[in-house]
């Protein structure tokens, strides 16, 4: 069932609730417990409560489908304009204050009006033996019956209209990138809710009791023992019905007032964890602007967010590109390097923070090589094994430079990326000597890149071989030295699937 057609059941069950209960029970309890009339002048008197209910409902229905037109309108369209959605969104906001005066009217000018004459007619004609006195009564019990449903359908409809302000909502943003916000604007301020509502919940048993027992005790006339425990049983019955009204109303309010607060609870949690989260505008008083003030809040943080992540992301390519001035030969090889992995970790399927972190990580690859003498990195004759471990420890060095980076755990993600990407797939790679998948997957990845980036660069020891030959030997180092799949997937971006001979990188490779 769409969203639509749940709200409009769970508004005629709301209807039925507080009408049939309210009304009929309340009223023929009344009726039937407290007025000592003939069994003819009882069916009579249901008659009229009946035929003025139906009165009743028929009004209330036709105001109720009346004040659905405009969300209506906008539901039933399949692609409704934002001016549309706008007024579909306010109105529903709109929808409690709208039930109270919905149930206000049909109930005291379809209900209580047309019973009073009908009624008055019947004394008048002798048709019923009842005091014109009841008449004035009934008006108010009516009114103090109208009070509490209308009280009733005010607290389920805040609840039953929370989907569609949710739904008119997410239409906006899906089809115009607008997002509804009442932004603090309040259509039920709390004070007159909590007033109105307590005064109700306190009056409205107490009225019921002074006019119940009034009626009661005119009628049995009597001051006799059997007199008395008759009414005391009465009297119980009356203050139960009472005392439940006044659990239900007491219940609903509490509930109008706990969810707004458990929601910022939550919300705020949700922030201390880290998790910059908008709370959804869903009320109509004042919660409202708590609400308001809270995302404020929360756009402000993820501004101050966006700028330390652009600060972190500047430090992080400033040390890169610091890295690679050391050599004109090198320069901007982890920028490229960085690139690169990026191209295959989204081909690879990465989004989001963990294409960032390999980002970060492929930038940072050789940070230990600023541990490593000029003489021996920039040497152009051959290494000797002493000079080789000097280059080779610059993974470990890189390593143990971001371990001293405050917070630590900030640094974490990008550790494995920085020691790892010298190890081979067959195990024949330092630092570790680790196999297969047992490499770390930044290590695996920046592998690729930094292997490519080297082959296809001048360095003083030897020149940059040409583009096509670098990818016929990551082709060739397919599952040997590169992750098949890494490599497979880089040499697909480029559309090389041709084969040549078997050669390995270089030793100094990156």
């Amino acid at each position: 069932m769409n969203i639509y057609g749940v709200f409009l059941k769970k508004q005629i069950r709301n209807y039925f609730f507080g009408s049939v209960i309210a009304v009929l029970a309340v009223g023929s309890l009344l009726l039937l417990s407290s007025l000592q009339i003939s069994a003819v002048e009882y069916s009579r008197l249901l008659i009229v409560l009946l035929l003025s209910f139906s009165i009743m409902a028929i009004t209330e229905v036709s105001v109720f489908m009346n004040q659905l037109k405009p969300i209506r309108t906008a539901m039933k369209e399949r692609r409704p304009t934002l001016a549309m959605l706008e007024e579909a969104y306010l109105y529903t906001h709109r929808m409690p204050r709208n039930a109270v005066q919905r149930i206000l009217g049909p109930h005291l000018l379809g209900l209580s009006l047309p019973a009073a004459l009908m009624t008055f007619w019947m004394i008048h004609t002798g048709l019923i033996n009842l005091p014109y006195f009841y008449l004035l009564l009934a008006m108010v019990g009516a009114t103090l019956v109208a009070c509490m449903h209308a009280l009733i359908e005010f607290f389920l409809t805040c609840s039953a209209i929370v989907p569609l302000i949710k739904e008119f909502r997410n239409r906006a943003l899906d089809m115009y990138n607008v997002d509804f916000s009442l932004e603090g604007h309040v259509f039920v301020a709390i004070r007159p809710k909590f007033l109105i509502s307590c005064m109700l919940i306190g009056t409205f048993p107490l009225f019921l009791f002074i006019m119940a027992t009034h009626i009661r005790l005119d009628s049995l006339n009597s001051s006799s023992l059997a007199g008395l425990q008759s009414y005391w049983a009465w009297a119980g019955m009356v203050l139960m019905v009472g005392t439940l009204f006044s659990s239900i109303a007491a219940w609903l309010l509490t509930n109008s007032v706990q969810h707004p607060i458990n929601e910022l609870y939550k919300a705020m949690n949700n922030v201390k964890d880290g998790r910059l989260l908008q709370v959804q505008d869903e009320y109509s008083d004042e919660f409202s602007k708590l609400v308001a003030g809270f995302n404020m809040m929360v756009r402000g943080l993820q501004a101050r967010e966006q700028q330390n992540r652009q600060l972190l992301d500047s430090y992080f390519t400033t040390l890169a590109v610091a890295l690679d001035a050391r050599d004109s030969y090198t320069a901007g090889h982890s920028l490229r390097v960085a690139e690169y992995s990026v191209i295959i970790g989204q081909l690879a399927g990465l989004t989001g923070q963990r294409l960032d972190d390999l980002r970060k990580s492929a930038l940072l690859h050789d940070i230990g090589k600023i541990g490593v003498p000029d003489n021996v990195l920039f040497k152009e004759g051959n290494l000797t094994d002493e000079e080789f471990d000097q280059i080779k420890s610059h993974p470990v060095l890189g390593e143990n430079i971001l371990r001293q980076i405050e917070p630590v755990e900030k640094m974490a993600p990008y550790i494995s990326g920085v020691r790892s990407h010298h190890e081979r797939y067959d195990g024949k790679g330092y630092p570790d000597g680790l196999v297969g998948m047992s490499i770390p997957l930044h290590g695996r990845i920046i592998a690729v890149a930094d292997a490519y980036d080297a082959m296809t660069s001048d360095r003083p020891y030897r020149k940059g071989m040409d583009h096509e030959r670098a990818l016929a030997i990551l082709e060739q180092g397919r599952g040997s030295q590169w992750d098949p799949e890494f490599a497979g997937l880089f040499l697909a971006y480029f559309g090389k699937t041709a084969s040549s001979e078997e050669e390995d990188v270089p030793g100094r490779a990156g």
